[in-house]
C-alpha cells in the first residue's frame, strides 16, 4: 500500500508567518530581540525562543498559522 500523504498540498505556515520568523531571527541576530509583554524582558539567547516570538507575532497580525499545541 502507499505511504500516507497529507490531504492537501497547501504549506501549514504562510508566506507572511516566514516573514515574520526571518524578521525576528534578524532582531536576535543584532540583539535587539526581547522577550516579554512589550519587549521589556530579556535578551532571547535561544533560536528556538526566537522562532516562538516570530510565529506570535504572525498569530497576532492574523496570517497563517498553526495553533500551539497545548502543553
Amino acid at each position: 500500500m502507499a505511504a500516507k500523504r497529507r490531504k492537501s498540498g497547501r504549506r501549514k505556515y504562510s508566506k507572511g508567518a516566514r516573514k515574520s520568523v526571518a524578521s525576528a531571527m534578524r532582531r536576535k541576530k543584532h540583539g535587539t530581540l526581547r522577550s516579554g509583554r512589550g519587549g521589556k524582558g530579556g535578551k532571547v539567547k535561544s533560536r528556538e525562543q526566537a522562532i516562538a516570538i516570530g510565529l506570535s507575532e504572525a498569530r497576532k497580525k492574523g496570517v497563517r498559522v498553526p495553533k500551539k499545541k497545548a502543553a
